[in-house]
């Protein structure tokens, strides 16, 4: 997907360390009435060549999606050696209405894993700001025999959303991979995971919590 790609919605940061803003004593609030601009600054790895990736927002700001449709580690059996590992990383810059600040809330992944006995896959998932050094990654294991699709979600309680400083332009990244082992019991098999849906593509959802910034 080239960069500069516009799309309206709204993008979030999850568990960082920027100030958060002020929370309501209800928890999240309403989304903001006026759309979000996201432009995707750079999408690239070896999970998501150019052209397989892409980006869609929901119309009342609260989710979007990121959907691949080239996405897949595999090991054992002749598969190349560094198939072995696939990730994306999205680099996006968010114009959030004035007044506003965002945080990710929950996170979807889904796929496909087919492992042989003694095989293990994993998907991980970091997320973090521009110019910090701070990176909250997110693991979740799977282990063979399967053969089955999976789903992992990452999660956060409002109280220990983070969100993103107001008045200050961040990009916000997200790192995504996919890595797969043979194991020793059937190395002679191929082993592979995928982020995809029923029609062949990833649909990984981040579904989004907003909060008013402090009035000055």
């Amino acid at each position: 997907m080239a960069g500069g790609l516009l799309l309206g919605g709204a993008i979030a940061a999850l568990l960082t360390t920027a100030l958060p803003a002020q929370a309501s004593s209800g928890g999240f609030e309403d989304p903001p009435p006026d759309k979000i601009i996201i432009k995707v600054a750079t999408v690239n790895g070896s999970g998501c060549p150019q052209g397989t990736a892409a980006v869609a927002v929901s119309e009342d700001n609260t989710a979007f999606t990121v959907t691949y449709s080239d996405y897949l580690a595999q090991a054992g059996g002749n598969s190349d050696p560094t198939a072995f590992r696939k990730n994306c990383q999205l680099s996006l810059v968010v114009h959030v209405p004035g007044g506003f600040t965002y945080a990710i809330a929950s996170a979807d992944y889904r796929g496909f894993a087919s492992l042989q006995r003694g095989a293990t896959g994993n998907q991980r998932a970091s997320y973090y700001f521009q110019g910090s050094s701070d990176t909250v990654s997110k693991n979740h294991p799977f282990t063979g025999p399967r053969d089955d699709n999976w789903q992992a979600t990452d999660t956060t309680d409002w109280p220990q959303l983070v969100y993103a400083p107001c008045g200050v332009q961040r990009n916000f990244n997200i790192n995504t991979e996919l890595r797969v082992s043979a194991g020793t019991q059937s190395p002679g098999k191929v082993s592979f995971m995928t982020m995809d849906s029923t029609d062949g593509d990833i649909s990984t959802v981040y579904h989004l919590a907003w909060k008013e910034c402090p009035k000055k």
